[in-house]
């Protein structure tokens, strides 16, 4: 009995972490923005996208829920990838593989506390934890360049805990769509 118990065990994490899996996925798929716009023409535009491929394009930077987040934020004097950050880093891998032209700048931030030039090893540090993560999950590496900023671009000045988190980042930044 103990090992059927183990088995169903096993069996019932392996479909909660693939429900949640799926879950969290689902939060991150493709979405277009319905607006109460009058109907597009029936025959789409030569230039743009077939729809129903399932591939990003150059729009979908400005409209996608997933796409248009571009910032990963880190743990006070870290470098590794939180986990929630792994949707956002897989779609916008899924871009760089939909569309081979373009290109991203990851940039690299740490808040004020340190020395100048630990922050700048530590914003080049984060942007590269990006980098392997964009190219682990199918990003090609000429598509890819990091630049640290360390300290030097807060986006909150502040000397608080709440400020310093917001200035632990790596931006990302499409500089060819």
């Amino acid at each position: 009995v103990h090992h059927k118990e183990m088995i169903m065990n096993s069996s019932t994490r392996v479909l909660l972490v693939s429900m949640l899996s799926v879950a969290v996925l689902a939060g991150c798929s493709k979405k277009v923005k319905e607006e109460p716009a009058p109907e597009p023409t029936p025959t789409p535009a030569p230039t743009a996208p077939v729809a129903d491929d399932g591939r990003y394009g150059p729009e979908d930077l400005d409209t996608d829920a997933c796409l248009r987040q571009r910032v990963v934020y880190f743990d006070f004097d870290q470098d590794a990838l939180k986990p929630e950050f792994q949707a956002i880093v897989a779609c916008h891998a899924k871009y760089l593989v939909d569309r081979p032209s373009a290109r991203i700048t990851l940039q690299g931030n740490a808040d004020e506390r340190g020395s100048r030039a630990y922050n700048q090893a530590l914003g080049e540090r984060r942007g590269n934890a990006v980098n392997s993560a964009l190219q682990a999950a199918g990003g090609s590496a000429s598509q890819l360049e990091v630049v640290s900023y360390g300290e030097e671009r807060p986006v909150c000045t502040e000397s608080t805990e709440a400020c310093w988190a917001q200035n632990r980042r790596v931006e990302i930044v499409y500089t060819a769509r």
